[in-house]
């Protein structure tokens, strides 16, 4: 692996570039910055874009020798999750430390140790005048808090590419590269129950006033899965279900309850272990993830709260699903009560296995790292994939992160390991992918 990677990581994760709560603006600006730098430092050109009053996105471009060359559109985020108290961290999270192979801190898996090698690799390539495809980057700052510059972006380019590669995924185990074909999407629904003007006593008037709680549970009992696990019916709508080559894939990966096991979760019903890869990447899931309401004294509490996530496979309309499930809870609102709903939707993405581009990536992850890479389906969702996809072009959505990357809590790392084959993963993507034959007008 070169060394300078690993530097410019380091140097990278130092910026603390947090888009959600608490965030310094002067950092956001700093990380999107440092990427432009690499770019134009490496012969290239770029600049940075604000879309309304979101961060700023980093548009680049590196040319390859020849004209006539395929264009490729990598994408990654500079943005990261806030760290939580720091008290939680063995060390602070934007002061980088390698550690038993791993480097730790905040953003090292999520995203940029996952798309760093893939611009490292890139500029390299660029400034020996070796690189054999266009190479159009786009990095954002908005992915944490579910901002939609890049989606805008993406919608209005008048460009395009003939395939994109998103390294904001992962492998199964340390073992197996991967490229996720299928993505779910991603319904989010927040309640809010109002019953009275305010909290009463529930002395005076328990059993006669609604309950704000009580009704909140009535709604969300209608929607929520049954005892195996299962979303109702309507909500599976249009689920495309996995190809054989993605079943054969399935066969050589980790048992599902092993899976499971390895993340400290215990299966809903005795069958969801060994049905893991089925339920989390071909399958509808919902959960409720918060409530909030009440206080802990005698009230019949006059507002409820919750915040539902609908999960979508690959096939489902997320705007029929939204429409479905707010259905479903208001029938079951009863009358006196109030309920406002709000939130947003987001479409799942799949993509054949025997697309041209992802068998060029396929063979390029397997000269890469020696093994057979498989193909799987991510249960999280990356919007801007669907985004990609409605343009036409075919996305090859991998990474090297890995379940033990603690993403989003205290002591998130990256493996060496997985930087090393990121870094023989993105050469041997490019040089691959410069036999992929121009998409029209690109």
């Amino acid at each position: 692996m070169d060394p300078h990677l690993l530097d410019e990581l380091i140097d990278w994760l130092a910026i603390p570039s947090v888009s959600t709560g608490g965030g310094d603006p002067a950092a956001i600006e700093r990380a999107a910055s440092w990427v432009l730098e690499r770019v134009v430092a490496a012969g290239g050109e770029g600049e940075l874009v604000r879309i309304g009053d979101g961060n700023p996105l980093v548009v680049g471009e590196l040319r390859a020798a020849d004209p006539a060359a395929p264009t490729v559109l990598i994408y990654g985020h500079y943005d990261v999750q806030g760290p939580g108290p720091d008290e939680l961290w063995s060390s602070p999270p934007f002061e980088p430390e390698v550690r038993d192979g791993r480097l730790y801190a905040r953003g090292a898996s999520d995203d940029k140790g996952n798309f760093l090698p893939l611009l490292h690799v890139a500029c390299a390539l660029a400034a020996a005048g070796e690189l054999p495809v266009h190479v159009r980057v786009l990095v954002e700052g908005e992915e944490e808090r579910a901002g939609d510059a890049v989606a805008t972006w993406v919608r209005e380019d008048t460009r395009g590419a003939d395939v994109a590669i998103v390294f904001d995924s992962g492998m199964p185990d340390a073992e197996t590269p991967s490229i996720t074909v299928g993505l779910r999407g991603v319904v989010m629904v927040h309640l809010d129950v109002r019953t009275a003007e305010r909290n009463l006593h529930s002395g005076m008037y328990g059993g006669s006033v609604l309950n704000a709680l009580h009704v909140l549970h009535r709604l969300l009992a209608v929607v929520l899965p049954g005892p195996d696990g299962r979303v109702r019916e309507e909500l599976r709508a249009g689920i495309i279900p996995p190809a054989p080559a993605e079943l054969a894939s399935w066969e050589r990966l980790l048992p599902g309850e092993q899976a499971l096991e390895l993340v400290g979760g215990r299966p809903v019903h005795p069958g969801a272990g060994a049905e893991y890869y089925e339920r989390n990447g071909a399958d509808a899931a919902l959960d409720v993830n918060e409530i909030v309401g009440g206080e802990p004294r005698t009230v019949v509490p006059a507002q409820a709260q919750a915040t539902l996530s609908l999960r979508l496979a690959p096939g489902q309309d997320p705007e029929q699903m939204q429409a479905t499930l707010r259905g479903l809870l208001r029938a079951a609102l009863p009358h006196g009560a109030e309920l406002e709903l709000s939130g947003n939707c987001a479409a799942p993405a799949l993509f054949a296995p025997d697309e041209p581009a992802l068998c060029l990536a396929a063979d390029a992850l397997r000269r890469a790292c020696g093994r057979e890479p498989a193909f799987i389906r991510c249960g999280g969702s990356i919007p801007i994939v669907a985004a990609m996809a409605a343009r036409g072009y075919p996305v090859i959505v991998g990474g090297f992160g890995l379940p033990q990357d603690a993403v989003h809590a205290p002591d998130e790392s990256y493996s060496l390991h997985s930087l090393e084959w990121g870094e023989a993963a993105a050469r041997e993507l490019y040089h691959a992918l410069a036999n992929l034959p121009p998409r029209a007008g690109s």
